[in-house]
């Protein structure tokens, strides 16, 4: 099946588990945190909704991504790895009323394969952003990524994703983005 090009209009944003007890044993922690961050921020300037998920027990959402998120967000708090395995979840998804999902966050082989491929099965378009991804180590991050792919997901990166759905330079949108991508 031939990929189109995203729009706006199409795609919601998810974040899984960037989580304070979680996150410094993630490989690669700093980057991840960064693009997550810069994807969250992009959602603004484009009015993308948003869906956040925490796992149990692992604490807050990490505050510079917290930070970066719409003012009284409240993250979906859940006990199943796939995110869809909590009800409010699946309601989100289907009230931001998109057919992309555009997903990051922790770890990899785990909670965003599980909620990655419960979307594919119910019919969405997933794009996984491979450097606002991870797991504790680069092997698990890898058979994530090669696996979902082989799915249908898209693995794309935090700049293709961001560029992809601006469509040109020169807009008042790009000179807001313009500080997130330099």
């Amino acid at each position: 099946m031939p990929q189109r090009l995203l729009t706006d209009s199409d795609c919601a944003l998810v974040i899984v588990d960037v989580q304070e007890k979680l996150l410094p044993v993630i490989n690669g922690k700093d980057d991840i945190l960064a693009n997550c961050v810069r994807l969250a921020k992009f959602a603004a300037i484009a009015v993308l909704p948003v869906i956040v998920c925490r796992q149990q027990k692992l604490g807050e959402i990490v505050p510079p991504l917290a930070q970066a998120l719409p003012e009284g967000m409240e993250a979906i708090e859940k006990i199943s790895f796939d995110c869809f395995g909590q009800g409010e979840f699946g309601r989100a998804v289907l009230a931001a009323g998109r057919k992309t999902l555009v997903v990051c966050g922790i770890e990899a082989h785990i909670c965003v394969a599980q909620t990655t491929l419960s979307a594919l099965a119910q019919g969405y378009g997933v794009h996984v952003i491979a450097d606002a991804v991870g797991s504790r180590t680069e092997g698990n991050l890898n058979v994530a990524l090669d696996r979902l792919a082989a799915a249908g997901a898209v693995v794309s990166s935090t700049e293709m994703f961001i560029y992809e759905v601006l469509k040109k330079a020169g807009t008042d949108q790009f000179k807001q983005v313009l500080p997130l991508v330099k």
